[in-house]
């Protein structure tokens, strides 16, 4: 193997959950045996957070696949959501079945690419875009600059909202933090305490009016002010996540013509 080769991701299974991990100890991605589905990460859980910004969106775009957790949620909650993985490892996207990732289909597909390649070439492709893309190191260089997020604003379509995670303890947050209130005139808010060392952070582009009070409500107090109701109010986002796509009847969905 190489010297710089990346060290084979591993697998556990244990007491019914699968975690996927590039440094062993350090748990990148966790699933339960019984409900593959469901987000059990915290962090994960906090980026959903996007639908107060786009609830209904119809270009869903992910950097970094993982164990899948995310593709597989909004997968199962946003039927008429097409949705775009792209993932760089390709050992990583051999490892879709083990945690029950969906085949490709004709509004899912896994794509083996470099996401800032990617993200460069594809302009107005997102209606939210999903920056979850770390590597044994932790946040790649490449996915942490200007030239990155710009090209991350020019994917979203007009009102679109980037969901990025970032390491507080990481030497470069204070740097990767301006860049996103830079490329994104200011307009990035996040929940506190909700995630540990994660921190969570909604950027819009162009947003509309609705949206851009309710990201100067969330700006201000950084959420609902204190750490319990701010993981109490992701709770609450994920339930009616959930509740709305089981009472939506596929025969009552909508016809989007923006596919």
């Amino acid at each position: 193997m190489p010297h710089n080769s990346p060290t084979p991701p591993l697998v556990r299974t244990h007491r019914g959950r699968r975690t996927l991990e590039f440094v062993p100890g350090d748990i990148q991605s966790e699933m339960l045996l019984a409900r593959p589905d469901a987000l059990v990460l915290a962090y994960l859980r906090a980026m959903m957070g996007f639908v107060l910004f786009a609830p209904s969106p119809i270009r869903i775009v992910m950097v970094g696949l993982g164990g899948g957790s995310l593709a597989k949620f909004c997968h199962r909650h946003f039927p008429d959501a097409h949705i775009t993985v792209i993932e760089l490892r390709a050992d990583v996207i051999a490892l879709r079945d083990a945690f029950h990732v969906p085949p490709d289909s004709a509004r899912f597909a896994v794509v083996h690419a470099d996401a800032a390649e990617w993200l460069a070439a594809h302009p107005g492709s997102a209606d939210v875009l999903l920056v979850d893309g770390f590597d044994a190191r932790g946040l790649p260089p490449r996915l942490a600059d200007t030239p990155f997020y710009t090209d991350c604003r020019r994917a979203l379509r007009p009102g679109g909202v980037l969901v990025a995670n970032v390491f507080t303890y990481d030497p470069r947050y204070p740097d990767v933090m301006d860049a996103l209130d830079t490329v994104f005139a200011g307009h990035t808010c996040w929940f506190d305490k909700v995630a540990g060392n994660n921190r969570i952070v909604y950027a819009l582009h162009a947003p509309a009016d609705a949206a851009l009070r309710r990201m100067t409500a969330l700006r201000r107090r950084r959420g609902l002010g204190l750490g319990l109701l701010n993981r109490l109010a992701i709770r609450s986002i994920l339930a009616w996540i959930a509740s709305r796509s089981v009472l939506a009847l596929p025969h009552l969905r909508a016809t989007r013509s923006r596919l």
